[in-house]
């Protein structure tokens, strides 16, 4: 995905904020462009509180001087803009690449809105092209593992668990100090089956699978940004 293409997303979901709301700041590389994008509208002297979910996106968005607050302390969010990895016409995600998932999606569920800014490219048939982040706990790791292998297998779904290690060969930690597995299946025919099998092993801290979370999507391509689902629309 282009930068251009990266922008006019993120820039059409900056015109959903109004002053006063109460907002989640997604990661990535498309997140942080709509932060870019908000901080420019805050320095202009827009009044949003908002929170970040990761340590990435927390820096930056003190940086440009964008107010910040916690779940702690604001348990309640109007709307959350973020990206994907994947995503289908339903608005079934797959996120994670960025090992935020965690934070993304417990900020996700505090929101009444969850907006997706991607590309066109991240739109599937079906889910799994994209392999599905597993964040565990360190302690058990091999019999976590098996455990996550069962329960993939039985929603009906195959493929190499790859633990995710940084560019330097060490075992990645994410924010909150967990492991990620990364599940390579090609395909995940029952989504909501997998996840609630996923839900169910002891040391699975939480999977990169986003059902019912998101609200719309600002899918940006050649043609321009267009629109999945109702950005109005909040969760029911």
């Amino acid at each position: 995905m282009s930068e251009d293409l990266k922008k006019a997303a993120a820039l059409a979901a900056l015109e959903l904020v109004r002053p006063g709301m109460r907002l989640g700041l997604g990661t990535g590389s498309t997140a942080k462009l709509f932060v870019d994008g908000l901080g420019a509208k805050v320095a202009a002297g827009l009044e949003v509180l908002c929170v970040a979910t990761s340590e990435a996106t927390q820096a930056q968005a003190l940086g440009l001087g964008i107010p910040m607050s916690t779940l702690d302390e604001t348990p309640e969010l109007d709307l959350t803009i973020d990206g994907a990895d994947e995503l289908d016409s339903a608005l079934r995600l797959i996120k994670g690449g960025g090992a935020a998932h965690l934070r993304e999606k417990i900020v996700a569920a505090a929101s009444k809105r969850m907006i997706v800014i991607a590309d066109t490219g991240k739109q599937v048939e079906t889910l799994g092209r994209f392999p599905l982040p597993i964040e565990v706990v360190p302690f058990g790791l091999e019999a976590t593992r098996r455990a996550v292998a069962a329960a993939i297998a039985s929603a009906g779904a195959h493929g190499e668990l790859v633990l995710r290690r940084r560019a330097d060969g060490g075992v990645l930690l994410t924010d909150g100090g967990h492991y990620i597995l990364d599940a390579h299946l090609g395909r995940i025919e029952l989504p909501e089956v997998l996840g609630l099998a996923l839900n169910q092993v002891p040391g699975v801290v939480e999977h990169g699978l986003f059902l019912d979370l998101a609200t719309a999507a600002f899918l940006a391509g050649a043609d321009g940004v267009r629109v999945l689902g109702d950005p109005a629309a909040e969760r029911g």
